[in-house]
């Protein structure tokens, strides 16, 4: 029996030995937080200019407990990926060769995992953050077993499920990713999909199985889909108001999952056969509907969650010491000559107004400086807090008033809580930007 090294149970491995050490809970916690300067005396500094400064903020990030476990499972799931997949060994290039031998020798599933969340609790920056502990998306082999000259390696690939749900777009989007990926590090390379992409007709099952080459090649490490619940038809928000309005105050916890319907099977069953044929490791991201749905519908729910089930969660109270932490860290960023101060009347506010929610806090407390800073007085005030949930953060007023009630029969109706980025939130921050 081999003998287990136990400084790198990786060792001698190619596809690991660039990705850096593997992190204790302590170091994963430390490399994950990111905390901007601190401003420091606003006196003589324009408010428009203060107004860019502000910004900073939105760079913050207070890694949670499991937030660094979304990173340990993330590691887990390509360096496992990887041992199994060895250039070294025989039986990975007849895997990459598309051998059809290769199938059929025993060998364990590739990892799989799920992170689901709320919009706006830091899934998806949970992911790519863990992704960027890293340090390289593309790693460059001057040598590499079985071949000749260089080879690139894509340690990690993220993507969102298309809005269409189709397999035709979502292969769209992972040509499009893994092209600008390794025109990053190799801008000489040649744009692989660039003919593909640029049919007018195009075939969806011939686009997934030519990017799935192309990614066995060169060993993609970890395939990160989120938004998954956009494979599936969700009810609009009219129906759902209608349908809760008719359920007479009882819920059925399972009626919304019943709900959602499959847009195309196919982009499904693209999905399953990259993990379950192809061996490469997936992590799944999206809110609670989607990935109920996902969960209910897939052959095998095991697969999905071999390597772990993460559930990240808005702050839980105004008393919740990591939302203390959070807002005593926040309050450091003020851009106004006199200060507010950091104390519970302020958090129980702001934890009022946005429901604990991450992305809302921090919309917050840009909104609030932005309505300070039409004052003449250089101030920030609990009452720019208000009048910037009246205004600027007016269209989700309703639904952090149903998340703050815990009332499932209220929360249905705003399945996935509130706008995405790409509406509500690219109109807030290119307001922001451009006064």
């Amino acid at each position: 029996m081999a003998k287990l090294n136990l400084v790198d149970p990786y060792e001698g491995n190619i596809l690991t030995r660039n990705l850096g050490p593997i992190l204790s809970r302590e170091q994963a916690l430390a490399k994950l937080r990111l905390v901007p300067a601190v401003p420091g005396d606003m006196s003589g500094v324009p408010k428009h200019v203060r107004l860019h400064m502000l910004m900073v903020v939105r760079d913050l990030h207070l890694p949670s407990l499991e937030g660094a476990r979304v990173l340990e499972t993330t590691d887990l799931v390509i360096r496992q990926g990887y041992r199994y997949r060895d250039p070294a060994a025989a039986a990975t290039w007849a895997v990459v060769s598309n051998d059809p031998l290769a199938a059929l020798r025993p060998r364990a599933p590739a990892m799989a995992a799920v992170v689901v969340g709320h919009s706006g609790v830091g899934k998806t920056v949970a992911i790519h953050k863990a992704f960027d502990c890293y340090g390289c998306q593309v790693i460059v082999h001057e040598t590499f077993p079985r071949l000749k000259g260089s080879h690139y390696q894509m340690v990690h690939l993220s993507v969102d499920v298309p809005a269409s749900g189709r397999a035709v777009d979502l292969a769209a989007n992972l040509m499009i990713a893994w092209d600008d990926a390794v025109a990053r590090v190799l801008p000489a390379e040649v744009r692989r999909f660039a003919a593909s992409l640029a049919k007018e007709r195009r075939d969806g099952a011939k686009m997934m199985d030519e990017w799935r080459q192309v990614a066995v090649a060169h060993f993609l490490g970890g395939l990160h889909l989120d938004e998954v619940q956009n494979f599936f038809k969700i009810p609009s928000l009219e129906r759902r108001r209608k349908s809760t309005a008719g359920k007479g105050g009882k819920s059925d916890a399972n009626e919304m999952a019943l709900e959602l319907s499959i847009i195309e099977d196919q982009a499904l069953k693209n999905v399953l056969t990259l993990a379950n044929t192809w061996q490469i490791p997936l992590i799944a991201s999206g809110t609670p509907d989607g990935v109920g749905a996902l969960t209910k519908r897939l052959s095998n729910v095991q697969r999905f969650v071999t390597s772990g089930y993460h559930k990240m969660s808005e702050f839980l109270s105004a008393t919740d010491p990591f939302f203390i932490a959070f807002m005593d860290t926040l309050g450091q960023f003020q851009y106004v000559v006199k200060r507010l101060p950091i104390d519970d009347e302020l958090r129980d506010l702001v934890f009022t107004l946005t429901a604990g929610i991450q992305r809302l806090i921090v919309a917050l407390w840009i909104a609030a400086h932005r309505v300070a800073f039409e004052r003449k007085e250089d101030s920030l005030r609990l009452e720019d807090f208000k009048k910037a949930a009246a205004t600027y953060l007016a269209p989700v007023a309703a639904a952090v008033a149903a998340l703050l009630s815990k009332d499932p029969l209220r929360m249905r109706a705003y399945e996935d809580l509130m706008p995405r980025d790409d509406g509500y939130w690219v109109t807030f921050w290119t307001g922001v930007s451009s006064l």
